[in-house]
């Protein structure tokens, strides 16, 4: 089991940026693949972008292609999400996940954080 902490929500008006952190704790962070999937009030939990353990194959959602990043640093055993050109349809709760054999889907991730507020005003 991996103990997850997101970081850097907040509030930002459209067109923004804002990058997101998730600190790991807990077994060997580089066994992990990490993703991000977000949920909106009244919306299923839904997949962002997903990182391989090594950081060598990245996974995007069509909505975030071409403007969300997603990183990882194992020697920090932190996952980052980078969101440039942001607009109201972004506004969700963002989670980080934690899976061994991949993260693309919820079923696959294994461990979750607590989720950090995304909100963008337009």
């Amino acid at each position: 089991q991996v103990q997850l902490v997101e970081s850097g929500g907040g509030l930002v008006q459209a067109g923004g940026s804002l990058r997101l952190s998730c600190a790991a704790s807990g077994r060997t962070f580089s066994s992990y693949a990490m993703g991000w999937f977000r949920q909106a009030p009244g919306k299923e939990r839904q997949f962002v972008a997903a990182i391989s353990r090594g950081g060598n194959s990245l996974t995007y959602a069509g909505p975030v292609k071409g403007r969300f990043t997603i990183s990882r640093d194992n020697a920090k055993n932190t996952v980052y999400l980078q969101m440039n050109s942001l607009t109201p349809e972004d506004t969700a709760v963002y989670y980080c996940a934690a899976g061994r054999w991949g993260v693309s889907t919820t079923s696959q991730a294994e461990d979750w954080g607590q989720g950090t507020q995304v909100t963008v005003s337009s």
